[in-house]
């Protein structure tokens, strides 16, 4: 059976695509099995009659087996709205059912499968439910990108708290900075050390560029795998 992550962020932009290919990078390298899923995403182009969210895409190619990207991404929408407004304009209705049915068929031939979400954690993703609806429903622990800028500190902790609301297991976060002007980046680093009582598994400086390779060394697995 495969074990899984939910990565999720303090909002959106906070840099959880390139969180969750720097870990899945690691874990192959470790010699693991590893797939990955965005199943829902918001911001999609045209490719050969198909629409794709480029996040997925790359998801996708970092994945140790060939998926199909219906499988990878089972809900993509053209504009980069809040997903629960594409689904309603585009006439969908998102069902976290199908959801849990592809992670099943993603989970089959890996070792861990990574799923990244959508926005931050409690996004609406229908009229009735929300991304913590599908974290339920997979039942997998959470990973925290924590998009270092100003508010960080209150986006965090609001979202830790809500996750464990939930019942949902936080088993690590990520310092994430994507702010290069962001004043007092160790003093906002320690606080949350000091508050959030998950291991801190990596602290990302801002990168101009930056590829999959140079966060993996940046980050640690030791407490989760």
């Amino acid at each position: 059976m495969s074990k899984g992550f939910f990565v999720t962020g303090t909002d959106t932009g906070v840099g959880k695509t390139e969180i969750t290919l720097a870990l899945m990078s690691l874990l192959q390298e470790k010699g693991y099995r590893v797939n990955a899923m965005k199943p829902i995403a918001a911001g999609g182009t045209e490719i050969d009659g198909r629409l794709v969210n480029e996040d997925a895409r790359r998801l996708q190619q970092q994945a140790s087996a060939e998926v199909d990207y219906a499988r990878v991404n089972p809900y993509v929408f053209k504009p980069a709205i809040a997903p629960s407004i594409a689904a309603q304009t585009a006439g969908v209705e998102i069902e976290i059912n199908r959801i849990r049915e592809e992670f099943g068929r993603v989970c089959s031939n890996a070792d861990y499968t990574l799923v990244e979400g959508i926005g931050g954690w409690q996004v609406p993703v229908n009229r009735h439910q929300t991304m913590v609806d599908i974290v339920k429903l997979l039942n997998i622990p959470v990973i925290l990108v924590v998009g270092f800028r100003l508010g960080c500190l209150n986006h965090a902790l609001l979202t830790y708290q809500s996750i464990k609301a939930a019942r949902m297991q936080c088993v690590a976060w990520v310092a994430n900075t994507i702010d290069p002007k962001l004043e007092c980046i160790q003093e906002n680093y320690l606080t949350l050390i000091d508050r959030l009582d998950c291991p801190c598994i990596g602290a990302v400086p801002y990168l101009n560029s930056p590829s999959t390779a140079e966060i993996a060394k940046l980050l640690h697995l030791q407490q989760l795998v």
